[in-house]
């Protein structure tokens, strides 16, 4: 017997025998539910002599049988009823559980989200991305779909898909194509570092989603519930169904606030503040500029995140402001990594140094944040170093700045696009999937192994939009994504280390070093990222306008 959970009241197996009942009983199930019909196989018992030694063990029983295949609507009612009336824990069984799986996720499809309901089914080895869209449909079988088609459906209206939305209608105007997102706002995320350092204007960062959308192109505010690739489909919530040529998914990274014990109930209050979301990097320069002494925790969890500098620029504007108001001699400030190194692209760290020097700070790597007590005012950390067993240490702070885990979000991790660390599967070339040869996919989303920054979906953008036009004239994809990312590390007012690099840590700058040296700090790198990005941002990159990002061509190999 191999019972795998679902939840706390369910379990699901393939077949058990009559001899399996006194093991079933000692794992404390207090109920069986046999959803196999008698005589499927010769090797079967019947369900009466599994009801009779459920009973000898004191245990239920229940017959729900359903005939491969054929999961009817009223066996899903049947489901849930008997998981209503019986004693649980339940244990359901078929030959192999799917059919139990798929009868347990059908029933709960009015209670819980579909997301959640496909992961439950992953991590026991049952796939329902075949019944998501009657999962989406509230466990019923949908009777009209409703279904729109377009060429090309992008799912995520960020940087990323905005930009190849207006890069692919740049190229192909006459095609038809649909942007699906459900949000009112649209963020400049690289801007919040610049609020929480109080250079930036919140406002500035923001602009409604709807004047964003480029010209003629369809924008579908729904969220995604699910992809169902061998339909070429795209399931809504609410089970609208929305079919295509071409798929290009780009939603973004999933802030996983609540994986850090007692972070969600303190976030903004407290001294607990965080530059990852638009609310709260105001509520980091009020810290900041309100603080005459203490210690001042910043946190970096493990990777991946977005922008892997993001932890440090705060760190070093708050300490920078600190140093200009004669309080720094005054602080205590702690940078607690879970890795093991200031940066990952080691040209760049001896300049990061200098100024971890400069402003006293201490570097703890390996530190991890796993839980925090907002009016205690206290932060505990796993510590994990190599060949040494883990341990935790609880540090006090006056000011805690942190940056969240993140995940890719919950319908991409559960997807049949996502490898088997739920980002979607792409080639780190040209960005389209490995196993759907009409679905790319750009930005924090696929597993590509680059930095996650708005300059790397900049990059990507046009190369996907360029092998998309490609493919739709029958040719093999033309450009390839090299691996670039930026980090502007802000490492005081009116001065930046420009980290440009790609695939393997090479450096790849955009100037000249007479023009800017991006291992040293520089001015001009400053007045970059604080006069010229952001507009580049907004009417350039947003625009399809690809300025400095041509794609490399994909050159053949000498045969």
């Amino acid at each position: 017997m191999d019972p795998k959970s679902l939840t706390e009241a369910l379990s699901v197996s393939p077949q058990i025998s009559v001899a399996d009942m006194v093991e079933a009983k000692a794992q404390g199930f207090r109920a069986i539910i046999c959803n196999r019909p008698d005589g499927e196989g010769a090797d079967q018992p019947s369900f009466d002599e599994i009801e009779a030694a459920a009973a000898a063990q004191g245990m239920e029983a229940r017959y729900v049988p359903v005939t491969p295949g054929l999961v009817q609507d009223a066996d899903a009612e049947a489901m849930a009823q008997a998981l209503r009336e019986l004693p649980g824990p339940v244990l359901a069984y078929c030959r192999t559980g799917t059919r139990s799986a798929t009868l347990w996720a059908l029933s709960e499809a009015k209670s819980r989200p579909l997301p959640e309901i496909l992961a439950a089914t992953k991590a026991a080895g049952y796939d329902m991305n075949g019944v998501a869209r009657r999962i989406a449909n509230g466990g019923k079988t949908p009777t009209d779909t409703g279904d729109a088609q377009y060429d090309v459906v992008i799912v995520g209206a960020g940087a990323g898909g905005i930009s190849v939305a207006a890069s692919l209608k740049a190229r192909k105007p006459d095609l038809d194509i649909a942007l699906i997102d459900p949000a009112d706002i649209h963020y400049y995320q690289p801007g919040w570092t610049m609020v929480g350092g109080g250079i930036f204007e919140p406002q500035d960062t923001a602009r409604v989603m709807g004047s964003l959308i480029p010209r003629g192109v369809h924008w579908l505010k729904s969220a995604v519930a699910a992809f169902e690739p061998a339909n070429n489909a795209v399931i809504l919530d609410g089970c609208r169904v929305v079919k295509y040529t071409r798929l290009i998914v780009t939603p973004g990274l999933k802030l996983d606030w609540a994986k850090i014990d007692g972070l969600v109930e303190t976030l903004g209050r407290n001294g607990v503040t965080s530059n990852y979301r638009y609310d709260l990097a105001p509520y980091t320069w009020e810290l900041v500029q309100t603080m005459r002494g203490g210690r001042a925790i910043f946190t970096q969890p493990p990777m991946p995140i977005k922008c892997a500098g993001a932890p440090q620029k705060a760190m070093y504007l708050s300490a920078d402001a600190w140093l200009r108001r004669g309080v720094l001699k005054d602080m205590n400030i702690q940078f607690n990594n879970a890795g093991g190194v200031l940066f990952g692209v080691k040209d760049y760290v001896p300049a990061l140094e200098k100024y971890v020097e400069k402003y006293g700070i201490n570097l703890n790597f390996f530190h991890n944040l796993v839980a925090i007590d907002g009016p205690g005012k206290t932060a505990t950390f796993r510590v994990s170093k190599p060949d040494t067993e883990p341990t935790e240490v609880t540090m006090d702070f006056d000011m805690i700045h942190v940056v969240p885990p993140q995940v890719a979000p919950d319908f991409i991790r559960v997807s049949p696009l996502a490898d088997a660390a739920g980002w979607v599967d792409v080639d780190q070339a040209t960005l389209r999937h490995k196993s759907h040869d009409n679905i790319w996919s750009l930005g924090d989303v696929m597993n590509a192994p680059n930095a996650k920054t708005a300059a790397a979906a900049r990059m990507q953008a046009p190369v996907v939009a360029q092998n998309v036009a490609d493919d739709i004239d029958g040719r093999a994809p033309s450009a390839r994504y090299n691996g670039y990312g930026s980090c502007p590390l802000t490492v005081e007012r009116g001065k930046i280390v420009l980290a440009e690099f790609g695939y393997g840590g090479a450096l790849l700058p955009s100037f000249p070093k007479v023009l800017i040296d991006g291992t040293k700090p520089s001015r001009a790198a400053w007045l970059l990222k604080e006069k010229l990005l952001p507009p580049v941002y907004w009417k350039g990159m947003l625009r399809g306008k690809e300025w400095m990002v041509t794609p490399e061509k994909v050159t053949a190999r000498p045969s």
